[in-house]
């Protein structure tokens, strides 16, 4: 793994890897949390903008620009980042570099865009809204925060998504979409990485941005339940958990790999195998910047809400009794996971762009090491301080 910086402050992640394949990606450090109640969904809303032309190009021409060559070109947003990528055959990788600085230095954000993109979002609204197994995590994070911006939907509302004028999407952009605000990674074997990439980012604006946040760290028992006209439920329990940079981070890596891995997991052959309670049930770690989350979730009939529950409580406390075999296991599962996930080349960017975030890229690259030296003292101590009654529990339930 090689680093760069260049003059204007933009940090650059080299991963080398010998490969026809090549992905560059661009991860701004932004997301719902920088919002306000009036501009919530703002930084979604230009995630899907800055597609829809440039001084350059149309957005027929930026997608055909990649498509055209057999690549891929996306977007995703997060509560804490905005990620753009492209992934091509390794001799195209100065024209995707140059697409791609494109539309993050040079969109136009032209009125008819903006109108049009509009609607689209409010569609994208209406659909998760409409799909329980999505809509359930909008609930559980309205469950799981109480002050913190990660409470809101990364989408926004309609009635937010509806006032966003030009001049905010551009203040935003201004603020935000800077160089010292960006990383670029890059997986492959480009030779003059660092030059080429000062070719096409050099020029981007270097503005600092001093955002930061504190999170609540306490769990409290708290209980979301919408009603619905639908023939399943659909529950999420969970928990505030502590950042990636927190080492007890990987121990809840281990404690989803003992519970929900697969068919073997341990909750998934309780709730589903043995009682036969619910088709879907998971267990989700995510680890952030600012805040981690640990959940539980299942659908089921609502007379077994209650009964998923118990189960789940009972399966933390098991933990305790954790054997040395059911651990070795749990990290041989996390080993290979981690290794099929890293094979893709814009899996592995977007994995660089992420951990550099929270805490630093080298840091992804020591997963492993870091996932074999958890004990099952540090489970113990874990599953005291945080798997207890004080959950958050989201549930969209059968009317």
């Amino acid at each position: 793994m090689n680093r760069y910086k260049l003059n204007n402050g933009l940090n650059i992640i080299e991963f080398k890897r010998d490969s026809a394949i090549v992905t560059i990606q661009a991860t701004v450090k932004v997301g719902s949390n920088n919002e306000t109640k009036n501009n919530g969904g703002i930084s979604h809303f230009l995630e899907h903008i800055v597609f829809e032309g440039t001084k350059k190009r149309t957005s027929a021409e930026i997608a055909n620009s990649i498509e055209g060559l057999g690549g891929d070109i996306s977007a995703f947003t997060s509560n804490e980042t905005t990620g753009f990528f492209i992934k091509i055959i390794k001799k195209h990788f100065e024209k995707a570099l140059e697409i791609l600085s494109d539309i993050l230095i040079n969109p136009t954000f032209t009125e008819k865009a903006i109108e049009q993109e509009r609607k689209i979002i409010l569609s994208e609204i209406k659909m998760v809204t409409d799909q329980p197994r999505q809509y359930q995590w909008i609930l559980f994070c309205k469950a799981l925060f109480k002050k913190y911006p990660a409470k809101n939907p990364i989408y926004g509302t309609e009635q937010s998504v509806n006032a966003l004028q030009r001049k905010d999407l551009l203040e935003y952009f201004q603020k935000y979409y800077t160089s010292q605000n960006t990383i670029i990674s890059v997986v492959g074997n480009i030779p003059q990485l660092k030059e080429k990439i000062e070719k096409y980012f050099g020029k981007m604006d270097s503005n600092k941005v001093n955002d930061s946040f504190t999170e609540e760290k306490l769990n409290q028992r708290s209980r979301l339940i919408e009603k619905r006209k639908i023939n399943q439920s659909y529950a999420v329990l969970g928990y505030k958990t502590p950042k990636r940079k927190e080492s007890e981070s990987y121990v809840f890596d281990v404690i989803r790999a003992v519970l929900g891995r697969g068919l073997s997991g341990k909750l998934f052959r309780t709730i589903r195998v043995d009682n036969a309670l619910a088709y879907d049930v998971g267990v989700y770690h995510d680890p952030n910047i600012y805040y981690g989350v640990f959940a539980v979730y299942f659908s089921t009939n609502k007379k077994n809400i209650q009964k998923c529950i118990d189960l789940t409580i009972q399966e933390f406390k098991k933990l305790k009794d954790l054997t040395d075999q059911e651990l070795i296991e749990a990290k041989q599962f996390i080993e290979g996971e981690y290794i099929l996930n890293s094979e893709d080349s814009q899996d592995f960017a977007n994995l660089i762009g992420s951990w550099e975030l929270a805490s630093k890229a080298e840091d992804c690259t020591d997963y492993v090491k870091k996932i074999k030296k958890v004990t099952k003292q540090d489970i113990l101590r874990v599953v005291n301080k945080y798997l207890n009654e004080n959950y958050a529990l989201a549930v969209i339930e059968q009317n």
